[in-house]
């Protein structure tokens, strides 16, 4: 396997999974379905066991790290501002596109027999999404975004303690290399997981499910697309001074892992390994940035789908909504996409919009059917945008090494190449 790049063996593996998954529903072979859905399930274990220790780590000594890092505030707000903004732009496509393509009109779903979700997502989820009521809880949950606090809490602990918190912080930087090392045997078995997940996707839900409810698939998919080849190519031509085509390319097994693993969470060490070797980001900014976009920086969860999906919901349910609606629903989808992080995902954020709106929860049950198809679009889009704002902002401040981002793409089996010196960077 090592004749083939890693992409290639994803892409190998991604062809494998469909032609398993049609096999089992076209001729029924349930053994077949279980083995695929069981090895999915497996590889998605594996890389969602690490991923506390990652985080809490990574952010801890990224935190810890900024001493030697100069304009440190001034990265992080950057950061946070190109997160709003191309959420905004994200979000303000997707409803110029619903109100295109009216993707509730004219269908006819049994709305009596919706069930709204038994946990809505509230603004008080925003608050307790963040801060922990246990600390062990908070690991034990995966719960994300609690971890991140946590980990920013001690790295700036340890970073006005000065000296005395160094012994800590060997210990922590001797965790993150030995749990990156070993998530990266996992990613290595990616091709298999790649299988495994999307024949499972294809034996169990097919493409029969979609038929009520295409114009709206068809509509996430375009928005997400139109977010991927337009959005992101445009801001990284035109402020991040980079080519897009080369972007994408270093950026490609990070995007399709994330595709078929339908997890940002669980795509973190692959796609922090591309960010820094592949598109030349600076080490100590890309440990803050990359694990930070994991949990807030999801333009397809928390943008293109709550606003499309509401429309749809709307539309459906016969309420019409006016120029105050469609700014809500873009207020809520930029300000409360934090909110998604260590819940349910683009679920908790359809709820939060719908009962912003005062529209029917129920309209949640009526999309869950098609939910892990979409899903797949809207995590790529969500990856993808946690490796692009990185780039802009290390472009910015003169921390991205276009020497390493412009270089051939080295395969990720491989050690890292030297980095060019920063005086040799442009």
């Amino acid at each position: 396997m090592k004749r083939f790049s890693f992409s290639l063996q994803l892409l190998l593996g991604l062809a494998i999974g469909v032609a398993l998954g049609f096999v089992a529903k076209v001729w029924d072979v349930t053994w077949l379905a279980e083995t695929l859905t069981r090895v999915g399930q497996i590889f998605v274990q594996l890389l969602k066991l690490a991923v506390p220790p990652l985080v809490f780590t990574a952010v801890l000594v990224s935190v810890a790290n900024l001493r030697n890092v100069n304009g440190a505030a001034r990265l992080a707000t950057k950061t946070l501002l190109w997160f709003l903004v191309t959420a905004f732009v994200s979000v303000s496509l997707a409803i110029g596109l619903g109100l295109l393509i009216d993707p509730g009109r004219g269908v006819t779903l049994d709305t009596g027999a919706a069930k709204a979700p038994e946990n809505a997502g509230t603004w008080l989820d925003f608050v307790t999404g963040i801060l922990p009521t246990n600390v062990v809880t908070a690991f034990t949950e995966v719960n994300v975004l609690q971890i991140v606090f946590l980990g920013v809490v001690l790295g700036a602990a340890a970073l006005a303690a000065g000296e005395k918190a160094e012994p800590f912080l060997s210990l922590a930087r001797s965790v993150l290399e030995l749990v990156q090392k070993a998530l990266w045997w996992v990613i290595r078995l990616a091709p298999i997981g790649t299988a495994g997940l999307i024949g499972k996707a294809v034996s169990t839900y097919g493409w029969d499910l979609l038929a009520p409810l295409a114009k709206f698939s068809a509509g996430v998919y375009a928005a997400c697309f139109v977010v991927l080849l337009v959005v992101y190519p445009t801001v990284l031509a035109v402020w991040g001074k980079v080519s897009p085509v080369r972007f994408f390319r270093n950026a490609w097994p990070a995007i399709e892992l994330a595709f078929v693993s339908r997890s940002s969470v669980g795509t973190l060490p692959l796609t922090q390994r591309v960010t820094i070797e592949r598109n030349g980001v600076d080490r100590d900014y890309a440990s803050f940035a990359v694990p930070f976009g994991a949990t807030t920086k999801m333009d397809g969860c928390a943008s293109v789908y709550p606003a499309l999906a509401a429309i749809f919901v709307a539309q459906v349910f016969g309420v019409p909504l006016g120029l105050g609606d469609y700014l809500l629903i873009a207020f809520v989808s930029v300000v409360g996409s934090a909110a998604t992080a260590g819940l349910t995902g683009a679920t908790v954020m359809l709820t939060l919009t719908l009962s912003t709106l005062g529209l029917p929860l129920e309209g949640v049950g009526l999309l869950l059917a098609i939910d892990p198809i979409l899903d797949m679009i809207r995590t790529a889009t969500n990856v993808t945008g946690q490796m692009v704002v990185p780039v802009l902002v290390a472009r910015s401040e003169g921390r991205l090494d276009t020497a390493v981002f412009n270089a051939p793409s080295q395969p990720l089996d491989e050690a890292s190449a030297p980095r060019v010196p920063a005086a040799a960077a442009a």
